[in-house]
């Protein structure tokens, strides 16, 4: 499991696959994966998702 991060508006998530849309602000594409394992994978997601 990663967590997510909205850029817009913060709000976070705990998910396997990369959030299409925030829940909270609306804004589509706007999640990153936060941690040490963002380093390693930037797109982040997994491959069902893609």
């Amino acid at each position: 499991m990663a967590v997510w991060k909205c850029d817009k508006c913060g709000f976070t998530k705990e998910s396997r696959c990369k959030p299409r849309k925030c829940p909270e602000c609306g804004e589509a594409g706007t999640f990153v994966k936060e941690g040490a394992e963002a380093k390693s994978s930037a797109k982040g997601g997994c491959r069902k998702c893609k």
